[in-house]
């Protein structure tokens, strides 16, 4: 069975390189495939932070320890990382290269000191004595100046010295300060810039006066951001201050990766790697600058020429909902869902302002993860408080590079009235989930909302994602029952209508797959569809296989990480795998089991993880509208037909891209084209209606 299972590193090592391919793709916008080449870059960053500091914690443990589907240890990852991450970042330096070439054709050059011209030079020169030296900080260290503290991802210009008595010692100053521009542009008007970090390395000697230079590079250090908040957390503590202070403490983890741009003399890397602690394996060179982010300021300069970037595209108005009408009241009558970035998020926010100022509502309960910096969201609940309404909000402050963020959330809904919960023990709240209370004439009704992404207006624009309302009073009991569960730090343990993590999700995703193997034994149509983020969770990866052997077919849209390897003869030669990596980030989930009237659907949160399935609070929920059904085949369908930012993984874990034979299907552009189409006759068919309103009042 080992054939069957793939590695998550290497997995997720491979979902990297398909967004390289997007970088070196001739089809994706020049000024595009530059924003790949980024996206590649802090991709990797986050995982070595996250991925290889979480293995490198494990060997401190034990070296014994393996993961539970190709048997390798902690060690053994790590080279396999190391071995395949050198290879992938020629590729990435090969683009890197080849990208800038092309946007010289665009009148835009970066040069280096060697490639100025003369008067050029005497400029760089005037710049770096009036402008960067003044503010610089070098260090040298020696006996009476120990090795400075590198920050996370920052850029340093290294220097070996030689003293008048022959020995070495090392120079370091930063190459990040807010006061410096990152691009110095050269005087004449001629479009050409020089890196900052390239032009202090250049003129690195002049700092250090005195000395002789005997090599130089420039340093970025990676460090560990993996950090246990529940094995350090004392129940005596205020839980905000913790994780405030534990913020401080990630800054200072310790590196797991060095960054170099030249060559540097072994003994100067190693001495590099003692003062880091950092074995030489782990020094990385690069060709391309350890830092490509100042591409989006290339993107700036070059955004009137449009052939450069993809065409513009805006969240629609979904048909889904009418204008002038009430939200709530719209929900209440029909089960709701919308698609983003295609759709635009404004209803959901409509819908939560109306619940904030409608006199009918008692409570507003939310799940909050990720949020925008500018969040109406909170603008809502906090009204929504202040307006006497029980507001009730969970808000995760482990949210991996969004605590801060949080925090200052958390303060704010607080001194606006909301009642916050920070978290469970043991556990993150992953959910999207918002349940809206009121008193209807027959009662007490509710209005949940269910979502596969977070409330956040930015990364709704960004990232696809389904949102389902519904006034399903089942669904709104559950998501209750979640809510009081929340409230007293406890998980829900079963649920009616309702999946739920970490207690009963698992599970019964596990029983549906069972339903579809019975199905097929018993001469029925069996089938599965998943459309998620990752798949890693071992229980269920072994559930699939069972599926597959016997019989049933089984359609995976995975966009990254997929640990288990389809097309296996005699395993899983049922099961068809695609990942989709285009424009926008494919984040929704999807769970189909079955087929025709008796296919059940699910939208939620949860990717088919062992950290969400078993270690998180997620939440899908069924979508029961024959309506939202079929839009949801329909989506999952396209997904499955895309040929030109599909990959399909084969029996050996290697994906290629998707053979175009016929008409070229884009999924993500045919759903844009699709959602401006139904925005346009929308608007018409209003306009219609609202004409015929008027001349039925003139009548009158």
């Amino acid at each position: 069975m080992s054939n069957v299972y793939m590695n998550r590193e290497l997995s997720w090592l491979k979902f990297n390189e398909r967004v390289l391919e997007e970088a070196e793709n001739p089809e994706v916008p020049l000024c595009e495939r530059m924003t790949f080449v980024s996206i590649y870059q802090s991709n990797l960053d986050e995982f070595f932070r996250v991925r290889v500091g979480s293995l490198q914690d494990q060997m401190l443990i034990s070296t014994e320890i393996r993961e539970n589907k190709t048997k390798m240890t902690s060690a053994e990852q790590i080279r396999a990382i190391i071995k395949e991450v050198k290879k992938l970042n020629q590729r990435k330096d090969k683009a890197y290269e080849k990208l800038m070439k092309k946007i010289e054709e665009y009148g835009i050059t970066l040069i280096n000191h060697a490639s100025a011209k003369s008067e050029e030079k005497k400029f760089l020169e005037k710049y770096f004595m009036k402008e960067i030296m003044p503010l610089s900080s070098p260090t040298i260290v020696g006996k009476r100046q120990p090795f400075p503290f590198l920050k996370n991802g920052e850029i340093y210009a290294v220097v070996v010295l030689e003293t008048r008595n022959k020995k070495e010692r090392i120079g370091i100053i930063p190459c990040s300060n807010n006061m410096l521009t990152r691009m110095v542009e050269l005087p004449g008007g001629k479009g050409r810039y020089m890196l900052i970090e390239d032009l202090i390395l250049h003129y690195i000697g002049k700092v250090f006066k005195g000395y002789k230079v005997k090599g130089k590079s420039l340093l970025k250090v990676v460090r560990n951001a993996d950090i246990d908040a529940d094995a350090a957390y004392d129940e005596d503590l205020d839980y905000r201050e913790f994780m405030e202070d534990l913020m401080k403490q990630r800054k200072k983890l310790s590196p797991v990766r060095i960054d170099l741009s030249r060559e540097m003399d072994e003994t100067v890397v190693d001495a590099l790697c003692r003062y880091l602690d950092v074995t030489p394996d782990r020094v990385f060179r690069s060709e391309a600058p350890l830092d490509v982010s100042f591409v989006f300021q290339l993107q700036d300069l070059l955004r009137r020429n449009t052939e450069l970037f993809y065409e513009k595209r805006v969240p629609q108005k979904s048909p889904e909902f009418k204008d002038g009408q009430s939200i709530l009241q719209q929900i209440t009558e029909e089960d709701k869902l919308l698609s983003y970035p295609y759709d635009s998020i404004r209803p959901f926010l409509k819908m939560l302002t109306e619940a904030a100022e409608d006199d009918s509502v008692i409570s507003i309960k939310m799940t909050l993860y990720r949020l925008a910096k500018q969040s109406k969201v909170i603008e809502a609940l906090c009204e929504a408080a202040e307006n006497g309404k029980e507001v009730v909000v969970l808000v995760e402050l482990r949210a991996r590079f969004d605590e801060e963020n949080n925090i200052r959330w958390s303060r704010m809904l607080e001194e606006a009235g909301c009642q916050i919960i920070y978290g469970l023990e043991h556990y993150k709240v992953h959910s999207k989930l918002c349940l809206i209370t009121r008193r209807g004439e027959n009662g007490i009704q509710y209005i949940t909302q269910i979502g596969t992404g977070n409330y956040n207006e930015k990364t709704a624009r960004l990232y696809t994602d389904l949102s389902l309302m519904t006034a399903n009073e089942q669904i709104g009991m559950d998501a209750t029952r979640v809510f009081q569960a929340l409230a007293k730090g406890e998980v829900v343990e079963d649920m009616e209508h309702l999946l739920v993590a970490p207690k009963c999700l698992q599970s019964k995703v596990i029983e549906k797959i069972e339903e579809q193997i019975q199905k097929q034994k018993n001469g029925e149509t069996a089938y599965i569809g998943l459309k998620m983020n990752s798949l890693t969770d071992k229980r269920i990866i072994d559930k699939l296989i069972d599926a597959s052997k016997a019989g049933v077919k089984i359609d995976m849209i995975v966009r990254g990480i997929c640990c288990l390897i389809p097309g296996v003869e005699g395993e899983t030669e049922n099961i068809h795998v695609i990942s989709v990596v285009g424009r926008f980030l494919e984040h929704s989930r999807i769970y189909i089991f079955g087929n025709g009237e008796e296919a059940q659907y699910y939208i939620g949160s949860a990717d088919f993880m062992t950290r969400n399935t078993v270690k998180r609070v997620e939440v899908a929920a069924p979508v029961y509208s024959e309506r939202l059904k079929k839009r949801l085949q329909d989506l999952f369908d396209l997904m499955l037909s895309d040929n030109k930012k599909a990959r399909k993984e084969d029996a050996k874990g290697t994906y290629s891209v998707v053979e175009c034979k016929g008409q070229p299907i884009n999924s993500q552009e045919l759903l844009y084209q699709e959602a401006y189409a139904k925005a346009a006759v929308n608007s018409s068919n209003q306009l219609e209606a609202a004409v015929q309103q008027t001349e039925n009042k003139v009548i009158e």
